[in-house]
């Protein structure tokens, strides 16, 4: 499980790095892409991903899921990767809410406590990186869109889960539903990679698809909580990547955002994990994926 937060927090660097002149939606569409071929060339997985009960939830979740993932990488580009995935990272947030609203389940009043938190450390991260002058900036905003839809593909991944869907397909709409989502922004903003930036596309894909298939391998062992907790390590990983090679800037007042941040929603995590005795890590958390 750190492998895989840390091989998340990669990503969203080499995602950066990409995104110096591609678009966002470009090295989205080609992540997805590539995170298609091992449902696609491995027989046995094959078969189980196209096993399905519900292809209405499977496709929620790979609309929402892959829309959160293009908003993601736009903020990427538009903003900083520590940032970004700062943002995204916030999802824990929304997915209680929504489960809440749409699985009628029941989410304790503790949550008040640290939920305040981690949105006083959203204010002070987004207040340090919008240009003066401006409420919201567009990078800004995608980041939050981001949080918000992954809320929501979580949602209808523990749906979908709950009906007996297995990993592999619901892993699979993700990632068909996503290249289907990104595919015509990514056409209408191509530029034909250098061979520095196919470098770093391959860099990209390589480390989605390994900490994907990490957090997957954990979850047999690992539960919510410590899925939840862990996960976190992806925002500090992409911030240190940003700020030592490529001089992204942290602030104090970024800095503290950030601690405030992930403390709320390590603590929302904690004690929504409290009241779901048997549900599966992989549906408390959706980092990215």
């Amino acid at each position: 499980m750190v492998g895989s937060a840390m091989l998340f927090g990669a990503m969203a660097f080499t995602a950066k790095l990409s995104s110096a002149r591609l678009s966002g939606s470009q090295v989205a569409m080609i992540r997805f892409a590539t995170g298609l071929l091992p449902a696609l060339l491995i027989p046995r997985f094959r078969a189980s991903a196209f096993t399905f009960q519900r292809m209405d939830l499977l496709f929620y979740r790979g609309f929402f899921g892959g829309a959160a993932v293009l908003c993601y990488f736009i903020a990427i580009e538009k903003t900083t990767a520590g940032v970004a995935t700062l943002l995204n990272y916030t999802s824990p947030l929304f997915s209680g809410i929504f489960s809440m609203l749409f699985l009628h389940e029941k989410i304790s009043g503790r949550v008040l406590i640290p939920m305040p938190v981690a949105l006083a450390g959203v204010f002070l991260v987004v207040q340090a990186n919008t240009p003066p002058g401006q409420i919201l900036g567009f990078g800004i905003l995608c980041g939050i869109a981001s949080s918000l839809l992954s809320g929501a593909a979580v949602t209808a991944m523990r749906a979908a889960r709950q009906t007996g869907e297995n990993s592999w397909a619901v892993y699979t709409s993700f990632g068909l539903f996503g290249t289907l989502l990104t595919m015509p922004f990514a056409i209408a903003t191509w530029k034909n990679p250098t061979s520095s930036e196919w470098l770093a596309l391959a860099a990209t894909s390589f480390f989605a698809v390994g900490a994907q298939l990490l957090l997957t391998f954990s979850l047999r062992w690992v539960d919510a909580m410590t899925v939840g907790v862990i996960s976190q390590l992806a925002v500090i990983v992409a911030m240190a990547l940003g700020a030592t090679f490529i001089g992204e800037r942290i602030t104090t007042t970024a800095a503290i955002g950030a601690a405030l941040t992930i403390g709320g929603v390590v603590g929302v995590v904690y004690v929504t994990s409290l009241a779901k005795k048997t549900v599966r890590a992989a549906d408390e958390v959706a980092p990215e994926a």
